[in-house]
């Protein structure tokens, strides 16, 4: 689409000439208008909106300067090109202070003209391109803060945060937390379809119609759990706002089923007054959603189910990661578990609930020591499969111990290892500074109380790599992520990723990857 050029000039004979000799179409641009002088000009600017201005400086009712100004306060975008018969000092500055693109002189050529309508035309393309990358970027942040809301949200709901700790991220997030009183609500989706096949996007297509009202509910959280299952965090003032607020939310949620032509099972959790009660009320409504949603079995009582539910002992759990060995798992789960066991295999949600309660203390004990979560602990995504096939005590003893016990494993062994933590907390502190250009061996050192000499020893010996190679892989890697995802240019992704010259910058990564960024760019584009 060719950006549109606006002409003002009071000498006829100059005005048509540069209309009619100038190749506008071919410089990328189309004229859309003009005037005799400034006055007349400005009620026509208003309405076709240029990208570009062309005036002369002296013209009579409105000269070109009083124009410039008025053109820069209310359309700012506008680039201006002024053509004036004075070289005079005074003029030029004045030009200048108004941010004028272009200042030519007369005689005015039209191979200077299109010279310089070549330059804006590139001018306004770069601007553009770079608007358009900062959207996308501001699009992928705000994105990454709802991913990490949701996932703030889903730790309250499954009890693996302090409330100190959800209170200072959810306020970095743009969550306000604090409240008197919270409320659980859990939504199981149905679809009225005949039994068949799982048909994944129709289940997305009939959440996403039931979340677009609750969304924009004040003090409700929404979590999209998973895709059968809403959850709602309700906070208030005090239980009876909760309660009333509740009813209210019902009705909606049963409207906007009837709407999409799906069925709803909703289970209702009691306020509560802390923020790591949260957690309770979550369970309370799954139970209630499941008893009253499963009426082809004798389910257990909701009192029943509550109360085997939360009587999983956390804090033994916890003792036993820190300081149990395998030998004494027997007794462990004998103690603990295994009076649990009745309840959780005639209950899918009892038993759910048993086992993450372990997953998420495991997971929690081992991400504490510095390890890596997935080695350790089941996919989350393979454990549904894993437990609608626990039908014994045995086969529930069997998961409960691979878990612990993979976890112990990973504990001793770590022990044996003194630099371990240290280097965990180098390669955070890597992971968070490395777009710094100063980054230094000596300012990494510090961070972990060694000496400079030490610590580049010890780095080498338990790497393999000394510290400006582990540095610059990760350096490299970023580039590589933003030059396949990203419309950056070359010396824009050596300043994000921590080099000041851009040229050294295209010299190590081709030192690394045999390519240049231009060509490393080319091949991970689609053919």
């Amino acid at each position: 689409m060719p950006y549109k050029a606006f002409f003002v000039e009071d000498e006829i004979v100059t005005r048509e000439g540069i209309r009619d000799k100038v190749d506008w179409q071919g410089n990328g641009f189309e004229f859309c208008g003009e005037a005799p002088d400034g006055e007349m000009a400005l009620p026509l600017l208003q309405v076709v909106q240029p990208d570009v201005l062309i005036t002369d400086i002296k013209m009579p009712f409105m000269d070109g300067l009083e124009l410039c100004k008025i053109v820069r306060e209310q359309m700012p975008w506008v680039k201006i090109i002024i053509l004036s018969g004075h070289d005079e000092f005074e003029y030029a500055q004045q030009a200048i202070n108004l941010g004028v693109t272009e200042y030519l002189l007369k005689p005015v050529t039209v191979q200077d003209l299109h010279r310089a309508l070549h330059r804006i035309a590139t001018q306004i393309d770069r601007e553009r391109r770079d608007r358009e990358n900062l959207d996308k970027l501001r699009s992928q942040v705000e994105e990454n803060r709802a991913a990490l809301r949701e996932r703030l949200l889903l730790n309250l709901v499954v009890g693996t945060v302090s409330s100190a700790e959800a209170i200072e991220k959810g306020h970095l997030l743009g969550l306000d937390l604090v409240a008197g009183c919270y409320l659980v609500i859990a939504i199981r989706i149905g679809l009225r379809r005949t039994p068949g096949a799982f048909d994944y996007h129709e289940y997305q297509r009939t959440q996403q119609a039931l979340a677009e009202p609750l969304e924009q509910q004040p003090d409700v959280w929404l979590i999209k759990k998973d895709v059968e299952e809403l959850v709602l965090i309700l906070k208030g003032s005090a239980p009876e706002h909760l309660h009333g607020r509740r009813e209210l939310l019902l009705q909606t949620i049963q409207q906007q089923a009837q709407a999409a032509g799906c069925e709803v099972t909703i289970g209702c959790g009691t306020a509560k007054q802390r923020i790591t009660d949260i957690y309770q009320s979550f369970v309370e409504a799954v139970v209630e959603a499941q008893s009253s949603g499963n009426r082809d079995t004798a389910p257990l009582s909701s009192s029943v189910v509550k109360a085997e539910l939360l009587k999983i002992n956390k804090a033994a759990v916890e003792s036993y990661l820190r300081c149990g060995v395998k030998e004494d798992f027997p007794d462990f789960f004998d103690t603990f578990i295994r009076p649990l066991c009745e309840a959780a295999l005639k209950s899918y949600m009892v038993k759910n609930y048993i086992v993450m309660d372990i997953v998420l203390a495991a997971a929690k004990f081992v991400t504490d020591l510095g390890g890596n979560v997935d080695q350790i602990v089941p996919a989350l995504d393979a454990m549904e499969k894993t437990l609608a096939a626990i039908e014994t005590v045995e086969q529930f003893r069997e998961q409960v111990q691979e878990i612990l016990v993979g976890t112990l494993t990973y504990r001793d062994r770590r022990a044996n290892n003194q630099h371990s933590l240290m280097l965990q907390q180098v390669h955070d502190y890597i992971d968070q500074h490395y777009v710094d250009a100063n980054l230094s061996l000596n300012e990494v050192a510090s961070q972990v109380n060694l000496s400079p000499s030490h610590f580049s020893t010890v780095f080498s010996q338990e790497t393999g790599q000394t510290f400006k190679e582990y540095l610059t892989e990760v350096r490299i890697k970023r580039a590589k992520e933003l030059l396949r995802s990203t419309t950056l240019k070359s010396f824009e992704i050596s300043y994000q990723i921590g080099y000041s010259d851009p040229h050294y910058f295209s010299y190590v990564f081709r030192k690394h990857t045999g390519q240049s960024p231009k060509e490393y760019r080319l091949q991970t584009q689609p053919g």
